[in-house]
């Protein structure tokens, strides 16, 4: 009759505090894992939010030195160059952060996936005995 019980069933029933220990490890996991995935997001929103903001100042400058360019006349800008490079500032900024939020990877659980595949692995093996 004993060999028909589960092994997991007779774990459980002989040793309960090594399954509260493996759920207590499986909730330390899922809080390092959302610890990591909340700080890549909160990384990939903050620069995501900068590079929105810095478009939005390029695009400002950007008119800002074309009705410059279209009321003075070219004689009296000292500086054309600049008309050019203000907005350039901010938009190549902005392009950068928009890239690197892009290439921020949030690999959600990831170490939690291994570990239930592990885990489930270990089951099949055991009931295949």
């Amino acid at each position: 009759m004993a060999t028909m019980i589960h092994p997991l069933l007779r774990l459980v029933a002989m040793q309960p505090q090594l399954l509260a220990d493996h759920a207590e490890a499986y909730a330390g996991l899922v809080a390092e894992e959302l610890g990591k995935t909340g700080a890549v997001l909160k990384r990939r929103v903050l620069l995501a939010t900068v590079a929105l903001s810095l478009t939005a100042v390029a695009v400002v400058l950007a008119g800002v030195a074309l009705m410059l360019w279209a009321v003075l006349p070219t004689t009296a800008i000292q500086l054309p160059w600049a008309l050019v490079v203000a907005p350039a500032l901010p938009a190549l900024v902005a392009l950068g952060c928009g890239l690197a939020a892009r290439q921020e990877q949030a690999s959600a659980f990831a170490d939690l996936k291994q570990q239930v595949a592990a885990d489930l692995l270990m089951l099949r093996e055991v009931s295949a005995a």
